[in-house]
């Protein structure tokens, strides 16, 4: 198995159809031993079955605005995992009426928010998950879109975190590499999230890739899921800083 005796803390699963959810399904299969955050109680209450249901034991708080509680997963993490070789983060949010209209139209407060919880909290993890990714020379992964690189109807100030985003992964990247930490992102294709349905004419964007993409399909939780694994793992030890597509090659289309 790819990952046996890895220990990954996975941040951002929400229900069964995040893509978080099929990366620590995946990773488990693989032999890892999966931690996992959670901003509230209502996401709790989805996340910890489903936890349990792969064996882990370790689900922790974590509202990623907030430094203590940040502080807080990590310390108490810290306790039971000394050393840790990997992060998941899969974390997103833009208020819904962001996310509609012109881009132009964006308040200062949502421009704010996105920016804050897209991408800002990769690099608030990074800071406190190095000290424990150094030991097993360990990787951290974070998961980004199209819409960073290109417009994309209504997908608006996100467009804009994400691709804060991505140069955030490069920036770690050159900041953590000389301590053996790798940092990837995946730039998945569309796919039935919770947070994609709050992205007007989203079933309209998944006709289009799969319409459009040189596969024909879209994109499934498996197939990012298989390349967490090794973007996670050994077989990427020389590979840092990042983004990869795993988007059946829309991305590679012109007209």
């Amino acid at each position: 198995m790819l990952m046996q005796g890895k220990r990954i803390l996975v941040c951002g699963v929400a229900n069964q159809r995040s893509i978080a959810w099929s990366i620590a399904e995946r990773l488990s299969a693989e032999g890892a031993e999966l931690a996992f955050s959670y901003p509230n109680e209502a996401i709790e209450k989805r996340v910890r079955p489903l936890a349990e249901s792969l064996g882990s034991a370790i689900v922790l708080p974590c509202d990623v605005t907030r430094d203590a509680e940040i502080d807080a997963m990590f310390d108490c993490l810290g306790e039971q995992w000394p050393e840790i070789d990997g992060v998941v983060h899969s974390i997103a949010f833009a208020q819904r009426e962001e996310l509609k209209g012109r881009f132009v139209e964006t308040s200062r407060q949502g421009f704010q928010i996105a920016l804050d919880v897209s991408a800002y909290s990769l690099v608030a993890i990074a800071k406190r998950a190095e000290p424990l990714l150094v030991a097993r020379r360990g990787a951290m992964l974070t998961l980004t879109y199209f819409g960073a690189e290109k417009v994309l109807p209504h997908y608006n100030v996100m467009g804009v975190a994400k691709a804060a985003l991505e140069a955030s992964v490069r920036y770690l990247a050159a900041d953590m590499g000389p301590a053996g930490v790798r940092v990837n992102a995946i730039s998945a294709g569309p796919m039935k999230t919770l947070s994609a349905a709050g992205i007007t004419g989203f079933k309209t964007m998944l006709h289009h890739h799969e319409e459009r993409a040189p596969l024909r399909r879209n994109t499934t939780g498996q197939d990012v899921a298989a390349t967490a694994v090794y973007l996670l793992g050994d077989l990427a030890r020389g590979v840092t800083g990042e983004v990869v597509h795993v988007d059946g090659g829309y991305n590679i289309v012109g007209m």
